[in-house]
C-alpha cells in the first residue's frame, strides 16, 4: 500500500470537528490566509449581511475549513479550506435546495459533488488590487445612482439575461458608466463593499456588444476602483476568466495581480427530502456531545 493511499484512508476514517460560528474575530483569522479568495465570505461578516448567512468550520486531519451559506445577496455558497473539511461540512449542512456557489478551489468539485448536482461551472481566478499597485485610467464617465436603474437593467439585457437591480441596489453599491451622446455603452460596479474588513468585490462589468474594444469597460473599472480605494479599501478584488486575454490585460494594466484559481457554479442539493443530512447530524451530534461547544462529529467513512 502506498503512503497516499494510507493517508487517503486515514483520512477516511478520521473524525472532523463541526461546529457552526458567529464569531467574526475567529471567522475573520480562518479566513484572512488569502482574502481574495476568500473575499465573497468575509463581505459577508458586515452586520447586515451576516444576519442572513451562516457560517461552519471544521477541523481534522488534513486541516481547516470554512463553508458560508447566505441569503443576503441571493442563495450564495462559498468553500474554504480543507477539501475534506468541506466535504465534512456539506454533508450535515448542505444549505438551501440550490444556490449560487460563488467561491471554490478547484479541488472542492470533487467533494461537493457527493452532496450535490454541479452544473453551470465556471472555471475563474481571482484578480486584486491595492492603492500602492493601481494605476489609474482617466476617462469620460459618471457615477451611476439609482435614477439609472432603468437604463442598467437595459444594458445588461443586452447580453441575454434579464436583469432587475432596483433603484436602492445601485444607490447602496458603487456604480459608474460610460456614456455616447447620452446612451450608457459600458457599466461596472460592486458585489460587495465591507468598511470593517477594508475590501470591496467589483463585478457587473459589462460593455454593449456593439461597443465592445474600445476600452470603455478597462474606464469604468478604474473609476469604481479608484472610488474604492479613495474610501479606503485596501484591497479590491475581482473574478476573471483566465482565458479572457483582453480582459486579464485590461485589469492588468489598471495594477490588479493575478491570484488564485476560482471556480463558480450552480449548485443542487442531491438529497430529496433531507433526510440524509439529517441523519448525518444526528449521528454527529451524539458522538460531539462529550466535547460540548455544539461541536459535531463527523466521520468521512460515512459519508462517501
Amino acid at each position: 500500500m502506498t503512503d497516499a493511499l494510507r493517508r487517503d484512508r486515514a483520512v477516511a476514517r478520521a473524525m472532523y470537528q463541526v461546529r457552526e460560528s458567529r464569531d467574526k474575530r475567529l471567522l475573520e483569522a480562518r479566513l484572512s490566509d488569502d482574502r481574495a479568495l476568500s473575499a465573497y465570505a468575509l463581505g459577508h461578516l458586515e452586520p447586515e449581511l451576516m444576519a442572513l448567512a451562516q457560517f461552519w468550520t471544521a477541523d481534522g486531519p488534513g486541516g481547516q475549513a470554512t463553508v458560508m451559506h447566505a441569503r443576503a445577496l441571493g442563495s450564495v455558497t462559498v468553500t474554504i479550506g480543507d477539501p475534506a473539511g468541506v466535504e465534512a461540512i456539506m454533508s450535515v449542512h448542505p444549505g438551501l435546495r440550490s444556490a449560487y456557489l460563488s467561491t471554490a478551489s478547484p479541488d472542492h468539485i470533487p467533494v461537493l459533488k457527493r452532496t450535490h448536482f454541479v452544473t453551470d461551472t465556471l472555471r475563474m481566478m481571482r484578480m486584486s488590487v491595492n492603492a500602492f499597485t493601481f494605476q489609474d485610467l482617466p476617462g469620460e464617465v459618471r457615477r451611476l445612482r439609482g435614477v439609472d436603474a432603468q437604463r442598467i437593467n437595459a444594458l445588461y439585457a443586452t447580453d441575454g439575461s434579464p436583469s432587475r437591480y432596483s433603484q436602492a441596489a445601485i444607490e447602496r453599491a458603487v456604480y459608474y458608466g460610460a456614456f455616447d451622446d447620452g446612451r450608457l455603452l459600458a457599466v461596472a460596479g460592486t458585489h460587495i463593499v465591507s468598511p470593517h474588513q477594508s475590501l470591496a468585490v467589483v463585478g457587473n462589468v459589462l460593455t454593449h456588444p456593439l461597443h465592445r474594444g474600445q476600452g470603455l469597460a478597462t474606464r469604468v473599472t478604474a473609476a469604481v476602483t479608484r472610488d474604492l480605494l479613495r474610501a479606503g479599501c485596501s484591497e479590491v478584488v475581482l473574478t476573471v476568466d483566465p482565458h479572457n486575454t483582453p480582459a486579464v490585460v485590461a485589469y492588468t494594466r489598471l495594477g490588479y495581480r493575478q491570484g488564485a484559481a476560482v471556480i463558480e457554479a450552480r449548485l443542487q442539493r442531491t438529497d430529496t427530502f433531507g433526510m440524509t443530512p439529517a441523519w448525518r447530524r444526528y449521528l454527529a451530534k451524539r458522538r460531539g456531545r462529550a466535547l460540548g461547544g455544539g461541536i459535531e462529529l463527523v466521520a468521512l467513512n460515512q459519508v462517501r
